[in-house]
């Protein structure tokens, strides 16, 4: 069972301070899939396109929204070790980083955007296209960076550890799959334009999430606030009641309200029934909500 720990130990360091630098490894990935997505437009079939729509869709969905997102990242819920493993794993098919990688980069950037102030890096104040620059081929350098705490129970797995160490190569034996189901066009569609879109359309649903501001809730003291973008919750898993994120981290289910639809909550609540998952979290009472400021 996954138990959360606080990750990130901020104290000493300083979340506005530092600079934007090209992490070569990153944008040399990212640029081979962009290529790559230009063949793929060049040989463009309708299997193909479907393929990509059905591949890219569901690894979001289920490894990185079900899988990393909210039971790796949140805790909140717990699945049977073979079930966690399996998910992890296909978050990893996502193609942004293993499973460590993904907690640094998204416990890093939560702690920075709960600080009273922080770089634009963190907080996607920047434009549109210099923000998704940044993010598909940069990394932030701290002058005095927090010191991130991975639990043990991923980093001392030998599975996790293999897939943080390979990451990329998981690819492969994907890539060789399709090729024998469908040639390059699969491999182009099912490969560099799903990891492409999978990567930019994560972090364009991000920066609109951040953009333009608050939502109904308010965290106290947190520099970024939130919104929910009405209508999107189908085509982002839930993901984008970001708002109601932000305020309850602890809930698997995002989508709170009424008409708020949340795929990544109805697999959940499909493997809840099946009892293959236990420990669901849904949002704290009331009277624990001593961080967060209702709007009206």
């Amino acid at each position: 069972m996954m138990e959360p720990v606080l990750r990130v130990d901020g104290q000493k360091a300083d979340p506005c301070r530092g600079q934007v630098r090209v992490d070569w490894p990153k944008a040399v990935w990212s640029g081979v899939m962009i290529v790559g997505t230009g063949f793929a437009l060049v040989d463009a079939s309708l299997q193909a396109v479907l393929l990509f729509l059905t591949l890219t869709y569901s690894t979001l969905l289920i490894g990185h929204s079900v899988g990393m997102h909210r039971m790796m990242i949140h805790r909140t819920f717990a699945a049977q070790k073979w079930l966690e493993r399996t998910l992890i794993y296909i978050g990893t098919l996502v193609g942004v980083s293993g499973p460590t990688g993904i907690i640094t980069i998204h416990d890093t950037r939560d702690w920075a955007q709960r600080e009273p102030k922080c770089h634009d890096f963190f907080g996607h104040t920047r434009p549109f296209l210099i923000d998704l620059f940044w993010n598909l081929f940069c990394r932030f350098e701290f002058e005095r960076p927090p010191r991130v705490t991975v639990e043990k129970d991923i980093a001392h797995d030998p599975f996790y550890r293999f897939l943080d160490k390979t990451w990329r190569f998981h690819q492969i034996p994907l890539a060789i799959g399709l090729y024998w189901a469908g040639g390059w066009s699969f491999v182009a569609w099912g490969i560099c334009a799903r990891v492409f879109i999978s990567s930019a359309g994560h972090w364009t649903v991000t920066y609109f999430c951040h953009n333009p501001g608050p939502g109904r809730w308010w965290v106290k003291d947190a520099g970024i606030q939130a919104s929910n973008l009405p209508g999107l919750g189908l085509l982002t898993y839930g993901e984008c009641w970001h708002n109601n994120h932000h305020a309850f981290p602890e809930s698997a289910r995002i989508g709170l309200d009424k008409g708020q639809s949340d795929p990544g909550w109805w697999v959940i609540s499909a493997l809840q029934k099946l009892g293959l998952i236990f420990d669901v979290k849904l949002p704290r009472e009331s009277h624990a909500r001593s961080d967060l400021i209702e709007r009206s």
